[in-house]
């Protein structure tokens, strides 16, 4: 039995919009009720938050594993992380895990290459733009990755964090994103917190955005459905 994985609660708005687009993905291409098997578990947002911002990075892959190991225990086939910021230790986690973990991060980048893109904005919050995992993934591919300005950090961490991951969505905020990003000289943005899409649309500029939830989705099923 085929069983995707979902490690969630990061936050729970979007682990609401994985499970949700990925079914609603499925019906569109099969037009039936065959619904994948989907486990989910949602971590402690408030333990992940202070273990991501925390010193003791030990423990912060040692909770994230707690999570994957229970998916892995429920009959995962693999796993998705429903987030960003947890792929700053992917390497790490894909070695413990049993299963295989599909990463967003790897996708994204992907999808980037194949649409030609050279030159990417991120965004997502604090930890994930002061981190490198996208720049070095993205360097590989011939792509170079830049971030805003520490102020503009600052805002849009501020938004995700106050907002967005409780489901207030502003339009005074997302005038403000959408500020930022028209500042910058840049084939694409990715939208590096899977939060920001649920604000920020392609109809809102002519800038190409990379929802890293939506083509995280369409990797997770188009994973599913290779498997035997």
């Amino acid at each position: 039995m085929k069983r995707i994985g979902i490690l969630g609660g990061m936050s729970y708005e979007s682990t609401i919009k994985y499970y949700d687009l990925l079914l609603e993905k499925y019906y569109e291409r099969f037009n039936n009720y065959h619904y994948p098997e989907v486990l989910i578990f949602s971590l402690d947002f408030q333990k992940l938050i202070d273990l991501e911002l925390g010193a003791d990075k030990e423990k912060y892959i040692e909770y994230l594993m707690s999570g994957i190991n229970a998916l892995e225990n429920g009959g995962a086939t693999f796993i998705a992380m429903a987030a960003n910021s947890p792929h700053a230790v992917y390497s790490d986690l894909d070695k413990l895990s049993r299963i295989p973990i599909l990463s967003i991060i790897k996708v994204t980048a992907e999808n980037a290459l194949k649409e030609g893109m050279k030159k990417l904005l991120l965004l997502g919050i604090k930890f994930t733009m002061q981190n490198t995992f996208y720049q070095d993934y993205c360097k590989e591919l011939g792509i170079e990755v830049m971030t805003p300005s520490n102020e503009e950090q600052d805002l849009i961490d501020k938004i995700i964090f106050d907002e967005l991951v409780i489901g207030l969505f502003k339009r005074a905020s997302k005038g403000k994103l959408l500020q930022i990003i028209s500042q910058y000289d840049v084939d694409g943005v990715i939208l590096g917190c899977t939060e920001l899409p649920l604000i920020l649309n392609q109809n809102d500029t002519e800038i190409r955005l990379l929802d890293t939830l939506e083509i995280h989705v369409d990797a997770i099923l188009d994973y599913y459905l290779s498997l035997d």
